[in-house]
């Protein structure tokens, strides 16, 4: 049997979840179908898709999930992970992301962030004005400690951006749906690592005379363990750079942590 219908009843929990939230902070109401109902159509839509996609590479929906951008060459890697090392599923062209290579600075500064962050539960939004989107975890302990502000990074459909990393509406539907999928299973939270470009030396060569190569640097850290391991690096701050402290141990689907 399929993961698809094991993980559907956790996956319509937090549907009725995030509609109860909605609920409590919904605007007057209009004739636009309700952000539970909108989702409910998403999954019933994508999930049979997706389920026959992942059979044919052996994965299947519940896995958990990690996801990475690269601002070049404008890619979303979903990859998953099943008893052992993370393989890759499937590369997603970005449609749209702000600002330049660089990490975010500034509220206003339209710029796409740089580093290591998360998805949970509570930033899954069904509600979006861009279709589906979610919300990475901007600014995380490192953007904080270098006094960086600004907020509500997400990766979501409608293919515009304003800082953040844009999805044409289909390839959002997927996205979104197997993520929602891997925090039902029980992965909490599901990482997402943001990187200029696939940080090689070759690369780093290239852009030598940036200002924020060594900042790239200290990301290259996290990239090369994953490259070399295939599992994600745990990230801790120390003395205020970016510190692979461990890897991430895998929640599975039926598993507790």
């Amino acid at each position: 049997m399929h993961c698809a219908r094991r993980c559907l009843k956790p996956i319509a929990v937090l549907v009725l979840l995030a509609a109860s939230f909605l609920a409590a902070h919904a605007a007057p109401a209009r004739e636009d179908p309700s952000p539970a109902h909108k989702l409910q159509t998403v999954l019933k839509n994508s999930i049979p898709r997706l389920e026959e996609e992942l059979a044919g590479q052996g994965f299947r929906l519940g896995l958990p999930v990690f996801i990475r951008i690269f601002k070049l060459p404008g890619k979303l890697e979903i990859w998953l992970a099943d008893n052992g090392p993370y393989r890759l599923f499937k590369t997603y062209p970005i449609c749209s992301y702000s600002g330049y290579l660089g990490p975010k600075l500034r509220e206003g500064d339209w710029q796409s962030p740089e580093g290591f962050y998360s998805v949970t539960a509570e930033r899954m939004n069904p509600r979006s004005s861009y279709h589906l989107s979610f919300n990475i975890g901007y600014p995380n302990e490192y953007d904080r400690g270098l006094g960086r502000d600004g907020g509500n990074i997400m990766v979501h459909g409608d293919c515009a951006s304003m800082g953040c990393f844009a999805m044409n509406d289909g390839r959002i539907e997927e996205i979104y749906t197997l993520v929602l999928a891997a925090l039902a299973a029980g992965q909490e939270p599901v990482p997402v690592h943001v990187f200029p470009f696939p940080l090689t030396d070759a690369n780093l060569d290239k852009f030598r005379y940036s200002p924020w190569l060594g900042f790239w640097k200290n990301l290259k850290e996290g990239f090369d363990v994953f490259e070399r391991t295939g599992r994600v690096p745990e990230i801790g701050i120390v003395d205020g750079r970016y510190a692979v402290i461990g890897t991430l141990g895998l929640a599975m689907s039926g598993e507790s942590r």
